[in-house]
C-alpha cells in the first residue's frame, strides 16, 4: 500500500473560506510537505465528486488518479455538470475511479450535512 501524504475535511465555514474544500486543503498540504506544486505519481481519494474548482486544482497538481465515492448531481464537475476533465481547456486528466465505496460515502455525507444543519 501507499503512504498518506495529507488528509483534510471541508472547512469552509470554520475558516470562512469558500475555497477550503477538502480537496483543496489536502492538495495544499501535500504540496507543502513535498515542496512541489506538482503531485505527479500521487492519488486523491475523496468522499464526494469534486466540484469545478477542485477538479481544476486536481488537474493543475497533475494528480495521477482520482477516486471518489458518491456522485454529486448538484455540484459535481467530473461525471456531472461541466465535466471539467473533458474540457478542451483541461491540460491534465487523472485516471478517474468513481463509485468507490459509494453507499458508505453517501452515508458519511448524509451524516455530515445533517450535523451542519442542526444548531
Amino acid at each position: 500500500g501507499g503512504t498518506v501524504v495529507a488528509s483534510a475535511g471541508n472547512r469552509t465555514r470554520e475558516l470562512a473560506d469558500p475555497t477550503a474544500h477538502a480537496e483543496m486543503l489536502a492538495i495544499r498540504e501535500a504540496c507543502r510537505k513535498l515542496s512541489s506544486e506538482r503531485l505527479a505519481g500521487h492519488d486523491l481519494y475523496v468522499t464526494l465528486e469534486p466540484c469545478a474548482m477542485c477538479a481544476g486544482a486536481i488537474s493543475f497538481a497533475r494528480l495521477r488518479r482520482l477516486y471518489f465515492g458518491a456522485a454529486d448531481e448538484k455540484g459535481g464537475a467530473v461525471v456531472n455538470g461541466v465535466r471539467f476533465f473533458a474540457s478542451p481547456t483541461c491540460h491534465h486528466v487523472p485516471d478517474i475511479y468513481p463509485g468507490l465505496a459509494e453507499s458508505k460515502a453517501a452515508l458519511l455525507l448524509k451524516d455530515f450535512f445533517r450535523e451542519r444543519r442542526e444548531p
